[in-house]
């Protein structure tokens, strides 16, 4: 029988989802476990910046570069700032660690919400009208109808808040400028809010999920994302035509930010079409999670689509015994 592949899942990190994060590879590892052709590392990044291994001794980074480099393939899950923006995958290449997922660049952008808008204007993608707000413009922002004020480098729906009155601009921005120095104001958009999944493949083809609708009361905000109140439909009630042109959309946003991996492309299908709201290139990875379950809705089950995520990290090819 040939060497299982040592497959390092990376959880934790310093960024608000910390506890998500952990929640995901804390699933990933217990699926990988389920099967013989995996042998796998465990490793979760603290709030404070630290390394340990599941039995929480604490790692200096270069003995944490030790326990990847001995390992064939890196899952990261790191959600958020400090992970998902690129920096875990910065780490790893310079660590020269092959890794599951977007890259650097891919990463950055995708959890930069004002530079990704950016991305969709010049590729001809809708996005709701936003202003770029600074703690120190903050103060000078009038408000001039409803909003949804964001952090632009946060996710989980972190710090976001809909605000229908001009008393409720300020706080709003405090709440925001809290989990980053920059915020997005865009005005409400009144549609289904529709979000695709896409797995890219090694041999350069892509996987798009059944798409999900989320329905929530109100703002699908940080709450509403993990109490139990948001409801998710999968697959999404679409015509054929609206389907194609989400798959469409999505494949040209994962493709042009240079995703891999699995990515979610989240959209609102209004009146006047489809209308991008973000991406997220390390989306919540349970098996419960959105994208998994998209997947899963489409014929591939959980274990399998973490097959694919690191059989395709390893370029469709058996692992090589690390040196």
């Amino acid at each position: 029988m040939s060497e299982p592949v040592r497959v390092a899942v990376i959880g934790g990190g310093r960024s608000g989802e910390h506890d998500v994060s952990l929640g995901s590879a804390a699933s990933a590892v217990h699926a990988l476990r389920g099967e013989r052709r995996w042998a796998v590392v465990a490793l979760t990044i603290g709030r404070d910046g630290c390394w340990s291994d599941e039995h929480g001794q604490r790692l200096t980074p270069a003995e944490a570069v030790t326990v990847l480099r001995g390992c064939h393939v890196a899952l990261p899950l790191l959600h958020g700032p400090h992970g998902e923006d690129g920096t875990i995958a910065g780490f790893l290449e310079v660590a020269g660690v092959r890794y599951a997922g977007s890259g650097v660049g891919a990463g950055a952008i995708g959890m930069d919400k004002w530079v990704t808008k950016l991305v969709a204007a010049a590729i001809g993608l809708a996005t709701a009208p936003g202003t770029l707000v600074t703690a120190r413009t903050a103060g000078e922002y009038r408000w001039s109808g409803p909003v949804v004020v964001k952090p632009v480098g946060a996710g989980s729906s972190l710090g976001v808040s809909l605000v229908e009155s001009a008393d409720g601009i300020g706080p709003a921005l405090t709440r925001a400028l809290r989990h980053d120095d920059r915020v997005l104001v865009e005005q409400v958009i009144r549609g289904r809010e529709i979000d695709v999944a896409v797995l890219g493949r090694a041999d350069g083809s892509r996987v798009v999920a059944p798409p999900l609708e989320v329905v929530a009361a109100g703002i699908f905000d940080h709450a509403a994302k993990y109490d139990g109140t948001a409801e998710f439909r999968i697959p999404a009630a679409l015509d054929e035509v609206h389907r194609k042109a989400l798959e469409a959309a999505a494949v040209e946003v994962y493709d042009v930010l240079g995703c891999r991996g699995v990515a979610r492309v989240d959209f609102f299908v209004t009146a006047a079409g489809l209308v991008l709201n973000e991406v997220n290139t390390v989306p919540g990875f349970t098996a419960r999670s959105q994208a998994p379950r998209m997947f899963a809705a489409g014929g591939i089950d959980y274990p399998e689509l973490l097959a694919m995520l690191i059989d395709d990290a390893l370029g469709g090819r058996p692992a090589a015994v690390p040196a």
